[in-house]
C-alpha cells in the first residue's frame, strides 16, 4: 500500500467516527494553540521592551544606591549626592563619560482644580534628554536657566496630562505638585511600552526638586536616588563603568576589597535581565500548553488501541489477502499523525484568531503585540505530527503484530 493509499484510508477510518476522532484532538487543538498563542504573545513582549529599555539610552548607565530599596521604605540616608555627580562630570580620569544628570525621584500627588493623580515626582537636571529620550509633543523641555534659578516649572508626561487636563492644552497653566504650585512648560509624547510609569511623571529642575519637593541636605550632601552617565559609544559603556566606579569608591573613601555603598547598571544588563525574567515566564507558561499535548497524545493512544481492538478482524482480513506488515504499520501510523496534524491546524487557526485579536489592544500605556511567524507554525505542525506518530507507534505495532488467523476469529 503507498503512502497516499494509507492517507486516504486513514482520512476515510477518522471521517466516519467524526464525533470520536473531535474528542480524541482536543488535546491537541488546546496544546498547539496555547503553545503557539504564548510563544507569539512573549516574542511581542519581549520586542516591545527591548524597544522601550533602548530609548533609555543605548550607551546609558544608571548609579543606584546600593540601599536604595531599604532607604526609600525607611527614609534613610541615601550614599550617592549631588556632588557625587558634579566630581564625576569635573573629573579628567572620566574619559569614556560623556553626559552627567543626576535624577531624584518620589511619588506624590498632583493636582488642577478638582482633579488630582498620584504619580512620580521626577527632578533631573536638563541635560537629562541626552542620555534618556524625552521627545516633547508641546511646549519645551527643561532649561538650564530653570535649573539655576530653581523656576517652578514643570512637564508633564503624556498620562498625567490626560489625567488632568483630558484634551485640553496645559500649557502655561498652573497645577501642585506635592503642595507647590508649578506653571506647565511642556508635554511628552506618548512613549508607551512595557513600563507604567513610562507615561506618568511630572519632570521638574533638580534644583527645584530639592529645594521645594524634599528640602533634605545631609552631611554628605545633597542626596540623589541615580546618576545617570552617558558613555560616548557603546564600546565606551565598560570603560566608563570601570572610570565612575573608582571615582565614587575615592569619594566615598570605600577601602580595597570592601563592597561598593553604590551599584552600577548598563541598559545591556537592565535589558538581559528582563528578557531572562520574560523568557522563564514564556517557558512556565508554554508548559501548561505542553501538558495538554501529553494528555493529547495519551488521548490519540487509547483511541488506536481502541481503533485496534475494533478492527481486529479487518486487519486479519487485509493480511489474508496479501497486506504485509509494514502496510499494517504504516496505515495506523499514518491515522494517528494524520489525527495529530489535523488537530494541530486548527490549534493553529485559533492561536491566529487570538493573536489577531489581541494585537493593537491597548493595556494601560502598553500596545500588546504577538506576532505569529512561520517558523512558529512549522515548528507547531511538526511537534503536532510527532505527538501523533509517538503515540500511534505501540498501537500500530500491536496492529502489524497480530496474527491473521486469530484475527479472522475475531469477533
Amino acid at each position: 500500500m503507498s503512502l497516499w493509499e494509507s492517507v486516504i484510508a486513514s482520512w476515510q477510518s477518522l471521517y466516519s467516527n467524526k464525533m470520536r476522532s473531535g474528542l480524541t484532538i482536543l488535546g491537541i487543538v488546546i496544546g498547539i494553540s496555547a503553545v503557539v498563542f504564548l510563544v507569539s504573545f512573549g516574542r511581542g513582549h519581549m520586542a516591545n521592551m527591548k524597544r522601550v529599555f533602548e530609548g533609555m539610552g543605548a550607551n546609558a548607565i544608571y548609579i543606584m544606591n546600593a540601599t536604595r530599596l531599604s532607604s526609600e521604605i525607611t527614609g534613610g540616608i541615601n550614599n550617592l549626592t549631588l556632588e557625587d555627580a558634579e566630581a564625576i562630570a569635573a573629573s579628567h580620569t572620566a574619559t569614556a563619560v560623556e553626559v552627567v544628570s543626576p535624577i531624584c525621584e518620589t511619588r506624590g500627588r498632583v493636582s488642577y482644580g478638582n482633579k488630582d493623580t498620584v504619580t512620580a515626582i521626577r527632578g533631573a537636571f536638563p541635560n537629562i534628554d541626552r542620555v534618556v529620550s524625552y521627545p516633547v509633543a508641546n511646549g519645551r523641555f527643561l532649561s538650564e536657566e530653570d535649573l539655576k534659578r530653581t523656576a517652578d516649572v514643570v512637564l508633564l508626561g503624556y498620562k498625567t496630562a490626560k489625567d488632568l487636563f483630558g484634551d485640553s492644552d496645559p500649557l502655561d497653566k498652573y497645577i501642585r505638585v506635592a503642595g507647590r504650585k508649578l506653571r506647565i512648560i511642556g508635554v511628552m509624547e506618548e512613549k508607551g511600552g512595557m513600563i507604567g510609569t513610562a507615561d506618568d511623571f511630572v519632570l521638574i529642575p533638580l534644583s527645584t526638586y530639592q529645594a521645594r519637593i524634599t528640602g533634605v541636605t545631609t552631611v554628605k550632601g545633597r542626596p540623589v536616588q541615580t546618576i545617570a552617565v552617558k558613555a560616548f559609544d557603546p564600546d565606551s559603556v565598560d570603560e566608563a563603568k570601570a572610570q565612575v566606579t573608582s571615582i565614587l569608591r575615592q569619594r566615598h573613601r570605600i577601602r580595597e576589597g570592601a563592597d561598593d555603598d553604590f551599584n552600577v547598571i548598563d541598559m545591556r544588563e537592565i535589558i538581559n535581565r528582563m528578557l531572562q525574567v520574560i523568557g522563564i515566564f514564556q517557558v512556565f507558561l508554554g508548559s501548561v500548553g505542553a501538558i495538554s499535548l501529553l494528555v493529547g497524545g495519551i488521548g490519540i493512544m487509547n483511541i488506536m488501541l481502541v481503533s485496534v481492538t475494533e478492527r481486529t478482524r479487518e486487519i486479519g482480513i487485509r493480511k489474508a489477502v496479501g497486506a504485509k506488515r509494514r502496510d499494517i504499520l504504516s496505515q495506523f501510523l499514518v491515522e494517528s499523525a494524520l489525527l495529530s496534524a489535523t488537530g494541530g491546524v486548527i490549534g493553529l487557526m485559533l492561536a491566529f484568531l487570538g493573536t489577531r485579536l489581541v494585537t493593537g489592544a491597548k493595556v494601560g500605556t502598553m500596545t500588546v503585540s504577538a506576532p505569529m511567524s512561520v517558523d512558529i507554525v512549522i515548528i507547531a505542525l511538526s511537534v503536532a505530527v510527532f505527538v501523533g506518530l509517538a503515540s500511534g507507534f505501540y498501537p500500530a505495532f500491536r496492529a502489524a503484530r497480530l496474527d491473521p488467523i486469530e484475527s479472522l476469529r475475531h469477533e
